[in-house]
């Protein structure tokens, strides 16, 4: 078991992520007093920051922009206890696009350790491999995505199955902080098989 004041939590993501799916996290983690770091692709990287996307309505435009603390090049899986990836439409499209986050979300899945992913976010856990044969959801408008996927597609605010957690959009903010902490909590799951 990990105490969440004691838990390392890597964050990734590009331009273009749902900025309250990445900041809320963020802060509500480090309150909670663990260390959480992002990490972004090289080409966002040399920029030392990532700028986020807000809203969904005809005023929807880019957000804040955000401090990455290492490039995706650079993350030892080993060194954190899990992995969130927020959503938005444009992050997780372009992330699915870098091989070194689809190695990140396989690695930390191999490995038994938390991946969280919420509202567009399990895109890349599809394209990872590590949907087929589990319980997820997602923002709606990808919901076939991850049914091909192979995963059974669930309505509901946050889904977990063996340490992979899946949430749909920003207002299931809250019950995704806390299943995070709860399967923190709980500690490594058993090695998983990814799909071939």
């Amino acid at each position: 078991m990990t105490d969440i004041r004691k838990a390392r939590i890597l964050i990734i993501a590009t331009d273009g992520f749902e900025q309250s799916e990445l900041l809320v996290p963020l802060q509500k983690l480090r309150e909670k007093g663990a260390v959480v770091e992002i990490a972004a692709p090289d080409k966002t990287r040399e920029r030392s920051e990532i700028r986020g996307w807000r809203g969904e309505s005809a005023k929807a435009d880019w957000g804040d922009s955000v401090p990455v603390d290492r490039s995706l090049d650079d993350i030892d899986p080993q060194s954190y206890d899990a992995l969130i990836v927020p959503g938005g439409v444009m992050n997780p499209d372009k992330l699915r696009l870098e091989p070194k986050a689809i190695e990140a979300v396989q690695r930390f899945t191999k490995d038994g350790k938390i991946v969280a992913a919420i509202c567009h976010g399990p895109w890349l856990l599809a394209d990872a491999g590590v949907a087929k044969g589990r319980r997820m959801t997602c923002f709606w408008s990808i919901r076939k995505d991850i049914e091909n996927a192979g995963a059974q597609w669930s309505d509901q605010e946050v889904v977990t199955d063996d340490g992979i957690i899946t949430s749909r959009s920003p207002k299931d903010i809250p019950a995704f902080i806390d299943k995070i902490v709860q399967e923190i909590g709980e500690g490594r799951h058993a090695a998983r098989r990814i799909a071939a």
